[in-house]
């Protein structure tokens, strides 16, 4: 008998192929993973636009940032070229103002003969109050055609005039015509004659006011605390002044200088040396901003109106001192004087001379230090004419001293040159304010002026460059730059 049949068990899929189940169940793992691949290629796509603008943006940032740098570059190296080209304008208008100075005495003597029929000797004609047209040819086009217009000369002839790419701009002030702060450190008579003429300027009743209020250490500076202050910074001793016009007999007698800088919130110490600048006076007790605008420097733009100076040759020019501060030399010659004691009187002269010196348009008014102390009298040719507006005449206590302390002739300069180069939307502007000393500086074509020697005898220095070291040695520079120059010598000189 055969064995009972038995059910076969499944037979394994083979690898070639699979049951219809199994190949259903492939098919949908196939699928599913085609999809998650598909998904998966989904959120990918754009990536590479990503890349792209991300790529174009950090370029974008590097190129603003290399062109800014570069752009500041450039605009830092154009502005230092217009300011080496602006310094040296100003340089140029410098230059050009110590030669205008320098032919004055030319000029004075080309009219001498217009004087000679009067049997007066011609004054200082103040050439450098007209320094911006008289030397237009020399500055840009605009300045060129209105000093071609006024001199009636046909500037297109010209060669080598000019300053293309720019211009300067050009004042001088004479020094000599205001109160010269460093007299007082010479001796004990310019102790006195200072504070006469600081206490002329200030003593004004209109000026009270300035001289009750506070300073910022909440101190008040009455008149003559300000003028002993002034004076005791430039002295040389330790002795407070005396400002007292009325004991100046005992000046120098107010005992040891006082510590007022001693007991500041940063103390320091009194210079006892003349003053280098003007800026100087502000470490003087007193002179707060308020003195400064009254009496120092009304008005930055005008130097012109400046009261005091520290470069000055000790001596006041009264042809071409402003108004105030004629009468600040008035009043210390004649205190008592109702010129220096009524605001009425001060007022009407200070219109009648600035009225004058309008009417002749910088020519000078007087003729000598006499001719100034007899129109104060009511005598000469001014004198009649403030009389007429109500002056009364001055009765100077010593009119032989005073006019000891005026002259008709500037020989300290202020030059204020300003060289301007236009650029795209913005100007470039350098300042030179340089103080030339014209009381050595032979005549233009002469030989230097002589000196005076220990022994106090007169000796010719020799010409620039041309003098010896002791023992034989060659010309050194310092020699030369010690010997009188045509062109006045360099005391002061500053660039903004």
């Amino acid at each position: 008998m055969s064995a009972p049949l038995r059910p076969s068990a499944p037979r394994p899929a083979s690898r070639r192929g699979a049951a219809p189940r199994d190949l259903d169940a492939l098919s949908a793992r196939a699928a599913r993973r085609a999809l998650r691949r598909q998904r998966a290629r989904a959120k990918e796509r754009g990536i590479a636009l990503i890349m792209v603008l991300g790529a174009i943006a950090v370029l974008t940032v590097m190129l603003a940032e290399f062109q800014d740098d570069t752009s500041t570059e450039l605009a830092s190296a154009v502005a230092e070229r217009d300011s080496v080209q602006a310094e040296y304008m100003a340089r140029s208008a410098v230059n050009l103002s110590r030669l205008l100075v320098a032919s004055e005495p030319s000029i004075r003597q080309s009219i001498a003969p217009l004087f000679a029929f009067l049997k007066k000797t011609p004054p200082q004609i103040p050439v450098w109050e007209f320094s911006d047209r008289i030397l237009g040819a020399f500055n840009d086009e605009e300045a060129s055609k209105g000093f071609a217009s006024q001199a009636g000369l046909d500037m297109s002839l010209s060669k080598n005039l000019g300053m293309p790419g720019g211009r300067f701009e050009l004042k001088i002030v004479d020094e000599d015509s205001k109160i010269d702060l460093n007299i007082g450190a010479s001796n004990d008579i310019a102790h006195i004659r200072l504070a006469k003429e600081v206490m002329g300027a200030i003593s004004s009743p209109i000026y009270n006011p300035l001289f009750e209020q506070r300073d910022p250490f909440g101190q008040t500076h009455d008149r003559l605390q300000t003028c002993a202050a002034m004076i005791d910074w430039a002295d040389v001793d330790e002795l407070g002044f005396n400002c007292d016009t009325t004991q100046t007999q005992n000046a120098g007698a107010g005992g040891t200088e006082d510590a007022f800088y001693q007991l500041l919130a940063k103390p320091y110490r009194r210079k006892n040396a003349p003053y280098d600048s003007l800026e100087e006076l502000h470490m003087v007790r007193g002179v707060t901003d308020d003195f400064w605008t009254a009496f120092v420097d009304p008005d930055p733009e005008k130097p012109e109106k400046r009261i005091m100076t520290v470069w000055g040759s000790g001596l006041v020019n009264v042809n071409t001192a402003n108004a105030v501060t004629l009468l600040a030399i008035v009043c210390a010659g004649a205190p008592a004087s109702e010129l220096c004691t009524d605001p009425n009187q001060a007022q009407t002269f200070v219109m009648g001379v600035t009225m004058a010196k309008g009417i002749t348009m910088g020519a000078p008014l007087f003729g000598s230090a006499d001719d100034f102390a007899a129109a104060m009298g009511g005598q000469g040719q001014l004198g009649p004419m403030l009389q007429l507006l109500g002056m009364k005449p001055v009765k100077f206590l010593s009119k032989s001293e005073f006019t000891k302390t005026i002259t008709t002739e500037s020989k300290m300069f202020s030059i204020y040159a300003i060289g301007v180069v236009k650029g795209y939307k913005r100007e470039t502007r350098v300042r030179i304010h340089s103080v030339v000393d014209f009381r050595n500086a032979p005549a233009m074509g002469g030989a230097a002026a002589p000196t005076t020697n220990a022994a106090g005898g007169i000796t010719q220095p020799p010409p620039a460059g041309s003098a010896a070291l002791p023992g034989g040695a060659a010309a050194n520079g310092i020699a030369g730059a010690l010997t009188p120059s045509t062109g006045g010598n360099v005391v002061y000189y500053r660039i903004d």
